[in-house]
């Protein structure tokens, strides 16, 4: 079985309610998942349902586009963390990083990291269905020499989810001290193993309980 500490239960759709939102801290508290993945507007009522348990409350940057100005990215992530994240899962501008505007990237990324400090986690979402390999390798060196703590596949958003191969080549580019986060489209139990297998450290779903067998 799968340990409970690889999942950040996830709700992100745009149509969400309190009541839904509290559903998933109370999984998430009933099973110890590693975290709760949510938009900006629930952080502070997930960090009350969260407060006092170990399991983490994670915010979403630059979401789902990535396309914001740094300095948005980062009044929104120090927003974030006021309201009581701990985790915050930003998303690369993927244009800039196509149009090779490298300085661009990782200093976004960076701003985000120095907004963080050492305390909170920051994980970066490649929009990996989006990227050619070299582009997908190019965002994971960037992503590690910004600082970041994780690199993620996808935003659950866009054209397409996590793929095992994605998750091993991010992997073989990171090494192995910085996470790996497989997001989007992760529906069972063989889907989470194989991108477990594939080196992933973090798994974003919100199926989490039909993977666990709940």
């Amino acid at each position: 079985m799968i340990s409970s500490k690889y999942f950040d239960h996830t709700i992100l759709k745009a149509e969400a309610t309190e009541a839904q939102v509290a559903k998933i801290c109370d999984e998430a508290l009933a099973n110890d998942f590693a975290s709760v993945c949510v938009n900006q507007y629930y952080t502070r009522f997930v960090a009350e349902k969260l407060k006092g348990s170990d399991v983490k409350v994670c915010t979403v940057v630059g979401f789902p586009l990535g396309m914001s100005d740094t300095g948005v990215k980062a009044f929104e992530t120090k927003a974030a963390i006021e309201d009581g994240a701990q985790e915050i899962d930003m998303v690369i501008n993927v244009g800039a990083l196509k149009d090779k505007k490298y300085d661009y990237v990782k200093n976004d990324i960076h701003t985000l990291k120095e907004v963080c400090g050492s305390d909170i986690v920051l994980k970066v979402i490649i929009e990996t269905c989006l990227l050619t390999d070299e582009e997908k390798v190019k965002a994971c060196e960037l992503a590690k020499e910004a600082g970041a703590d994780f690199v993620k596949t996808s935003t659950g958003f866009s054209t397409g989810g996590a793929k095992a191969e994605d998750v091993a080549l991010m992997r073989k580019t990171v090494g192995d001290d910085m996470g790996v986060k497989a997001s989007g489209g992760i529906h069972t139990a063989e889907e989470a193993q194989a991108m477990i297998d594939a080196g992933a450290s973090r798994l974003g779903t919100s199926a989490t309980l039909a993977i666990i067998g709940k």
